[in-house]
């Protein structure tokens, strides 16, 4: 069975690597010709502990409340296009905490055995870095870190175990600590890898089984045919001549924040936007794992050779440009919580990634509309590397069963 995977991008190899263990015929296709994007300038953690969706009581207002302050961590480019009020009318009607609560659940539901993915990614000789050193949220404002305990029977019921520190408590788990940090909730099981690594580790792997991998290459069109697509039409990045027809059984729309754009093609619509992330590098720290800034909402993670700095949410257009006063906000962060932290002199060039959005902050995995041969990957907001090992195990299963799995059904893109 032949199956067309449109978008390159850690979701869009995931299913890839998925599908070619069950035999399949696979070809992908990507706008890039190398990698990058979000799948490459995210965190890298792998964290169920952090799989609350963006939308949540007060979500909205307080971003509307930032919108004249372009520094802020969640900042809202106005805008009057009609597809943008209705997203943000639809996210606002989300930002409950019951919904909020039901949305957590169902991604740890989802994630079932994603860690031993990583790991059985190791065994097939996937070359990457990855660490297991736990997730320690930090916080300067006591109120912030009661917030984050909302959820914490969701967490211990998941077997996530974590562990509340307050006051000097933080800093003897973490010494680089400053006086400024409140407290903090550490949770052990979480991982923190190489991204840009992990996709070039893959990329690697499913052309080693056959995978065709055709970069620069955007699609233009589909054919459908009743209920089917019947054909992909493609022509390369530019949109210059000598593209291709691409015919296969199967056709997984998995192109990240451009998804909703596409869907278009095969006339579905789609509500996927861009959410901006900014990532920074410096200098290592010896930081004793993964640390998240939690009132700036900046996420650092400690490589052997570097220190990656990401964070902000900038829903706006399709583009990568990049603010120099957000990137700065996320380059000074840590100088609240760590002890000793100075800016570099020369400020790290900054890197800008995508992050595939919806209004209810969950993803869409099932089927692509009414379309019986065509199915979406897509919306896992910051959590692409947590869920996409799981995201490609169900989706390979529904494929192939025809039935959605239950662990699919809070995803199932029929709900817009």
């Amino acid at each position: 069975m032949s199956t067309v995977i449109v978008g390159g991008g850690l979701i869009g190899l995931m299913l890839a690597e998925r599908l070619t263990r069950e035999g399949r015929e696979v070809t992908v296709v990507d706008a890039r010709h190398a990698p990058g994007g979000a799948s490459e300038v995210n965190a890298g953690w792998i964290v169920p502990a952090l799989s609350v969706p963006v939308p949540g009581p007060g979500a909205v207002r307080q971003a509307l409340g930032w919108m004249l302050r372009p520094d802020r961590p969640l900042y809202i480019r106005p805008s009057v296009e009609p597809e943008f009020l209705r997203f943000m009318l639809h996210m606002w009607r989300h930002s409950t905490a019951h919904a909020q609560r039901l949305g957590l659940e169902a991604h740890l539901g989802l994630m079932g055995a994603s860690m031993a993915a990583f790991d059985e990614y190791r065994k097939q000789g996937m070359e990457f870095e990855m660490h297991a050193a736990g997730l320690l949220l930090t916080f300067t404002d006591p109120a912030h870190l009661e917030e984050q305990l909302a959820y914490r029977d969701v967490f211990e019921a998941a077997g996530l175990e974590p562990r509340v520190l307050r006051g000097d408590e933080v800093r003897m788990h973490e010494p680089l600590l400053s006086d400024a940090v409140a407290g903090g909730v550490y949770f052990p099981h979480e991982r923190h890898l190489d991204p840009g690594a992990l996709m070039r580790a893959l990329r690697s792997a499913v052309a080693a089984r056959g995978v065709r991998m055709l970069t620069g290459c955007r699609v233009t069109g589909a054919d459908v045919r009743g209920d089917r697509v019947t054909a992909v039409h493609t022509a390369d990045a530019t949109g210059a001549a000598g593209g291709t027809s691409l015919r296969a059984e199967t056709v997984v729309l998995a192109a990240g924040a451009h998804t909703g754009v596409l869907a278009r093609e095969f006339g579905v619509r789609l509500p996927v936007r861009p959410g901006k992330g900014y990532m920074l590098q410096t200098d290592p720290l010896p930081l004793r794992g993964a640390t998240y800034l939690g009132d700036a909402k900046v996420a650092v993670t400690p490589f052997r050779e570097r220190l990656r700095l990401a964070g902000t949410m900038e829903f706006g257009g399709l583009d990568e440009n990049f603010s120099p006063v957000r990137s700065e906000a996320v380059l000074r962060a840590p100088g609240r919580y760590f002890r000793d932290w100075t800016p570099p002199a020369t400020a790290p060039a900054p890197a800008a990634g995508l992050r595939p959005m919806t209004p209810d902050g969950l993803p869409v995995i099932g089927r692509l509309g009414g379309l019986s041969n065509a199915f979406v990957t897509s919306g896992h907001s910051m959590l692409g590397v947590t869920l996409g090992p799981a995201s490609a195990e169900a989706l390979s299963e529904f494929m192939r069963e025809g039935a959605m799995p239950d662990a699919l059904r809070p995803f199932d893109p029929a709900r817009f």
